[in-house]
């Protein structure tokens, strides 16, 4: 069997890969991106019907290719945001393979590189990228057993409320997802109890600016300034309805009972923990600290933004925080249905190499890992708070392809060094 040589492998052809190819290409590095469907299937095929960018169309994108068909301050939808990436691939000409799916990735026997192991055959590459991102794997608690008679779905296979049948519906997890389909469902009529955790609840937009940019201005991007924060904390902003702040007592005076975090499951109740007003009193310390930075901000440039004093005005408490509901009966509720917005994990079982640590996560630095020639892109905090985020990305390739070139560099090196003196 002919098994195929490439320089660089990049596995996936979501942001990640697209970018690390842009950034290869710039480098003079032969390299092949694989996919094991379409560009940007996750985007397609993986969230719900209504699903818009997390940022306004001025930010989240790449910095060779503007939207010319969105308003720069309006948050494009999922499909629009697919095409951009099969149009910014198409003007790179990205050397993209779809349809091709990589079942394992190990290294050579008695020489450098890899042997990958493709749904169309062998590929033997000096190094790999794994830029499949940070949504691999659906998650969530087994919590309520499949027996209970709950129809349950992650996030990534809900698409509309249509689907969801008859009954009431729990939707858990505070982030931009789980609020989106909570509101989202409530608009359809439905009856919605919303079970939220810790989160990180910024505004949505400030004294005329949207929040991407005071991360941008504040540091927060590269988390210079800004207190250590804790991992698996929701990051709850969105670009839904427009671009509004997650405020969950507006969802509360909307129709939508909120509920501190789900615990457990016993003869049809679920168990939540008593933590709704400390988990929203934190939100809105975040929310504030923001508002405080932004103003020191504005003042210390003598910039010209209008006032905004209605943002620190909070609503009043709903009846769901002020008493909290602590065991919630699913069948007096009329629940039948469960949304899980509850995140992705990682599955790099396809990788055989020694990248990971002792717990199984990826072992790296800026993305260079463990494994000689062997990288990871697109992973939360790769480099620093952008690294998931479409525009994060792009700039971690870049990192990235730099040090390739400089291996290949090596290479080049140590390869003349091997020729004869008359071949040099």
């Amino acid at each position: 069997m002919s098994v195929e040589e490439i320089d660089t492998l990049v596995i996936g052809a979501g942001q990640s890969g697209i970018a690390m190819s842009e950034h290869l290409s710039a480098m003079g590095v032969p390299h092949i991106v694989l996919e094991r469907k379409r560009i940007a299937e996750r985007w397609r095929s993986e969230r719900w019907d209504s699903l818009v960018a997390n940022g306004p169309a001025w930010h989240d994108r790449f910095p060779g290719l503007a939207f010319d068909d969105v308003d720069p301050d309006v948050f494009p939808p999922k499909e629009r945001m697919a095409r951009y990436f099969e149009d910014y691939a198409a003007k790179i000409a990205a050397p993209v393979r779809t349809g091709v799916a990589v079942t394992r990735v190990s290294r050579c026997e008695n020489r450098p590189g890899f042997i990958v192991t493709t749904s169309d055959g062998m590929i033997e590459a000096k190094r790999v990228v794994a830029a499949t991102g940070p949504f691999q794997v659906p998650h969530y608690p087994d919590i309520v057993p499949s027996t209970a008679g709950i129809r349950q779905w992650h996030s990534s296979a809900y698409k509309n409320p249509a689907q969801l049948g008859d009954g009431a519906v729990l939707v858990v997890g505070g982030g931009a997802s789980g609020s989106q389909i909570a509101e989202e469902l409530r608009a359809a009529g439905k009856t919605v109890y919303l079970s939220i955790g810790e989160h990180y609840r910024p505004p949505r937009t400030y004294r005329n600016r949207d929040y991407v940019w005071w991360l941008g201005v504040l540091g927060k991007w590269d988390e210079i300034k800004i207190t250590p924060k804790k991992k698996h904390v929701a990051f709850a902003v969105s670009g839904y309805d427009g671009g509004k702040t997650i405020d969950f007592r507006r969802l509360a005076h909307a129709g939508i009972t909120v509920l501190g975090l789900t615990k457990s499951y016993e003869d049809g109740v679920l168990r939540i923990a008593d933590d709704l007003a400390h988990n929203v009193a934190a939100g809105d310390a975040a929310y504030f600290d923001v508002l405080r930075e932004a103003d020191a901000y504005i003042e210390r440039n003598g910039l010209d933004l209008p006032a905004e004093p209605e943002a620190w005005d909070l609503l009043a408490d709903p009846e769901c925080m002020t008493q909290p509901i602590l065991a919630l009966d699913l069948a007096q509720a009329g629940v039948k249905s469960i949304v899980w917005a509850t995140g992705f994990r990682f599955d790099f079982s396809w990788l055989a190499v020694d990248a990971f640590d002792a717990q199984g996560q990826p072992f790296h630095k800026r993305g260079i890992s463990a494994e000689s020639g062997i990288y990871f892109l697109g992973l939360p905090d790769l480099t620093n708070r952008a690294s998931s985020f479409i525009y994060g990305c792009w700039h971690d390739a870049k990192y990235i392809a730099d040090h390739i070139a400089i291996q290949r560099n090596y290479v080049a090196y140590e390869n003349r060094l091997a020729m004869s003196p008359g071949d040099r």
